[in-house]
């Protein structure tokens, strides 16, 4: 690296370390516990979803298309444009009090470059350069050497919120807007947000600002025994789980409950798929669901060990629950014919009989 560039790194991030957007880290309370995340991605430049993948080392593309609700048929090559933003899905680790991506991406530094640059462009200021270099171990930001390796260290969180699981998703703030406004878009409260964000003004909200927000995650019976324990899957996306065997979405017109189904593909680690009947059920496959009266007895995904795919029937009612004021009337009208027919019976007898 020429001494101009050198001199020219130590400047950017002696000047603009103060003029940077400082990210917040993220409470994660549970030390050692992983969990699902999401994290928005701004391109510096034209770029195609495959570049984005391998940048963030997303291990399946089918998994990339999901978190962004992308149909299975997209191509490799689909063009990402600068402004255009993606969702990547990736582990998130709780330690020492903060949530941070869990050993992953890791960056492999490039002839001229310097830690503001891969910070703010590479990564689209998703970290500062400091947290870079805090959790690599680098005591002098200005001198990192052509073939490096950096962890870069996502924010992120596997907290509860107001008591129920979710999915952290860390957004980029745009231009103009307002934490009440994105707690309106993303159904929760301006409150919330100040909390799990640590902000006390909410007038403090800058663009480029990753914003913790708690996303709702489908309710499933996936075991907490299973190889993908904890199965958390937001609003509007899907993935693809089991070693590529079985693809499970969420929806909230499904009532926020997990929906999974057979691939129908090659499975990575497996000669083949397993079987995914439900015990007791002899025509249920997972997905299925069969219906008698007011019950429906759904064949689900329960998750999955290094040997078979768990399977679980769960019956519900499908019929309307009768409202307290139907039920009062109900019973009202229930004496009344009651005593209408008393009644009745009793002139029918004294007729008869005498």
């Amino acid at each position: 690296m020429g001494y101009a560039k050198v001199l020219l790194g130590v400047v950017l991030v002696t000047a603009l370390a103060a003029t940077s957007t400082a990210q917040t880290k993220l409470k994660c309370s549970i030390e050692g516990s992983t969990c699902p995340a999401l994290i928005d991605y701004l391109s510096p430049n034209n770029t195609n979803i495959t570049a984005i993948q391998s940048l963030f080392q997303v291990k399946k593309f089918r998994n990339l298309l999901g978190a962004n609700n992308l149909p299975t048929s997209t191509p490799s090559d689909k063009n990402v444009n600068a402004t255009e933003k993606i969702r990547i899905p990736f582990t998130c680790l709780c330690a020492n009090g903060t949530g941070v991506s869990n050993r992953k991406p890791v960056y492999k530094v490039q002839k001229d470059d310097f830690m503001y640059h891969i910070a703010k462009e590479v990564f689209s200021g998703l970290v500062t350069f400091q947290q870079i270099a805090d959790v690599n171990g680098v005591p002098d930001p200005n001198r990192i050497n052509p073939g490096q390796e950096l962890w870069i260290p996502l924010p992120c969180s596997c907290d509860k919120v107001n008591g129920i699981k979710v999915v952290h998703y860390g957004m980029l703030v745009d231009e103009g807007s307002t934490v009440e406004g994105i707690a309106e878009q993303y159904g929760t409260t301006s409150a919330t947000l100040l909390t799990l964000n640590n902000m006390a003004d909410p007038s403090k909200l800058q663009a480029g600002q990753v914003l913790d927000i708690p996303l709702p995650a489908c309710s499933s019976h996936v075991s907490n025994n299973s190889l993908d324990y904890p199965f958390l899957l937001a609003n509007g996306t899907y993935v693809y789980t089991a070693y590529n065997c079985v693809k499970c979405k969420c929806d909230s017109a499904n009532n926020y409950t997990l929906q999974c189904e057979s691939s129908e593909l090659k499975s990575t680690n497996w000669t083949k798929c397993p079987a995914m009947k439900c015990q007791g059920a002899d025509s249920l496959f997972i997905g299925n669901k069969t219906s008698s009266g007011c019950n429906q007895t759904s064949c689900v995904y329960s998750g999955f060990t290094s040997q078979t795919i768990l399977t679980s029937l769960v019956t519900e009612s499908i019929c309307p629950a009768l409202s307290a004021a139907w039920k009062i009337g109900f019973q009202g009208l229930g004496w009344n014919f009651f005593l209408f027919i008393s009644f009745q019976l009793m002139i029918f007898l004294s007729l008869h009989l005498s």
